[in-house]
């Protein structure tokens, strides 16, 4: 079995928080932005140096909109549901637990709230193929 990736991250890459913006909720007007794309644009309109926010078609969460998944080189992947599109300054404080954290691992009683109920999954790291 090939070891898993433990390096810390490289210091000067951002976290990427991906945000799902055909996520729709069910009070989203047919002919008005969805609930993703509006939480994506505010998130872009507030994030500041360390993070990169990438708006993807679909994370395939689409029972739990809005959808988000935080990333980083060297980290485990979490993708997170049931954010209102109103949470950009909740999430960029998790994306900066995140960054802060080893290996992206935010211990469980120091996660916010939406964290803990919102988990959709945790992805390890890809192993270091020169280290197998």
């Amino acid at each position: 079995m090939p070891a898993l990736a433990t390096a810390p991250p490289v210091a000067d890459q951002p976290v990427t928080v991906h945000v799902c913006v055909t996520c729709r909720l069910a009070a989203d007007a047919p002919d008005g932005p969805r609930a993703g794309a509006r939480l994506a644009a505010a998130l872009q309109e507030a994030a500041g140096p360390g993070v990169t926010v990438v708006p993807v078609e679909c994370l395939s969460v689409c029972k739990r909109p809005v959808t988000v998944g935080f990333s980083a080189p060297g980290r485990w992947t979490y993708v997170y549901g049931d954010f209102p599109p109103e949470s950009a300054d909740l999430i960029l404080a998790a994306a900066a637990q995140y960054a802060a954290a080893p290996q992206g691992l935010i211990p469980w009683r120091e996660r916010p709230e939406a964290l803990k109920r919102g988990v959709v999954a945790r992805i390890p790291p890809p192993a270091d193929p020169e280290a197998a």
